[in-house]
């Protein structure tokens, strides 16, 4: 027999109805109190003393026009740092992760080394390991001549590792010990029950920490400028030095925005996605 339609009360239909109707009258509310608040904000600022000063030095329309294309160049070597850092620091902090989640005392030196890696790189600032990387290891001559975007990757490698190495390591540990058992009993060895049962359940966890991070990777990849690299910031960096105005680093600035934009909506969408699910579609 074919499935009989849902019977909806007239009590139901106008709850839906009002909800509809609320839900239309707040998203007005919201338009209209931003638009007034963004005026607001727009007049302020434009009726102060110095506005036409700092127009003129960091809104110049004729100086982005002319800077354009040399930061959008560096721009492209922003993004190809960034993705061969991502990739290193995943593989890395994967490794960093699950030494530190070895159990036994034999592995107690690797768990030490491990860990002495995280404190190191998470106290040192970016900006001091760069300088240690682009400058340090190349004055070695231990490793062939490489180029400084090649060194700031590492930089990046190196510290990014130390901070999403503990997010997984906490993703690790927030799998029940159940799991791994449930695993052995079936036969899995430690490796197998780390790379079949228990990281996928990790990343499952972690994974709105970790895009954070990779936001915040995407950012900090503009430090490189400071190993010489022409990228976005010091493309700016010459073209301010050049016209004698500001106008390049906003430029700049709203393309290192642009980038971020699409892994920061994202990020939202999924963490609450993530949240609704936990809590069965009610908010608490």
């Amino acid at each position: 027999m074919p499935a009989s339609r849902e019977t909806v009360s007239d009590v139901e239909l106008g709850r839906r109805a009002y909800r509809r109707k609320q839900n239309a009258r707040s998203v007005l509310i919201s338009f209209v109190s931003t638009i007034v608040f963004a005026v607001i904000v727009w007049i302020t600022i434009i009726n102060t003393p110095g506005w036409n000063r700092v127009q003129r030095s960091f809104f110049d329309l004729e100086t982005a026009i002319a800077a354009w294309p040399r930061v959008i160049a560096g721009l492209w070597i922003n993004v190809q740092v960034l993705f061969f850092a991502v990739i290193g620091v995943l593989v890395l902090s994967v490794l960093l992760a699950t030494i530190r989640t070895l159990r036994g005392p034999i592995w107690f030196p690797l768990r030490a080394l491990a860990a002495a890696y995280t404190d190191l790189f998470r106290g040192l600032p970016l900006i001091i390991v760069l300088f240690l990387v682009g400058f340090g290891l190349p004055g070695l001559e231990l490793f062939p001549r490489n180029s400084a975007q090649f060194w700031g990757t590492i930089a990046l490698i190196l510290t990014y590792s130390a901070y999403v190495s503990e997010v997984f390591r906490a993703g690790i540990e927030a799998v029940h010990p159940s799991q791994r058992l449930a695993a052995r009993s079936l036969g899995l060895n430690h490796g197998q029950s780390m790379r079949i049962v228990v990281l996928p359940q990790a990343v499952r966890k972690v994974t709105p920490a970790l895009m954070n991070d990779f936001v915040a990777m995407q950012k900090d990849v503009g430090l490189i400028s400071v190993l010489g690299v022409v990228d976005a910031v010091r493309a700016a960096q010459i073209e301010t030095a050049a016209n004698f105005n500001f106008t390049p680093y906003v430029v700049a600035g709203l393309l290192f925005v642009l980038l971020a934009l699409p892994m920061i909506r994202l990020t939202d969408w999924y963490t609450a996605r993530l949240r609704a699910r936990e809590q069965m579609g009610s908010l608490v």
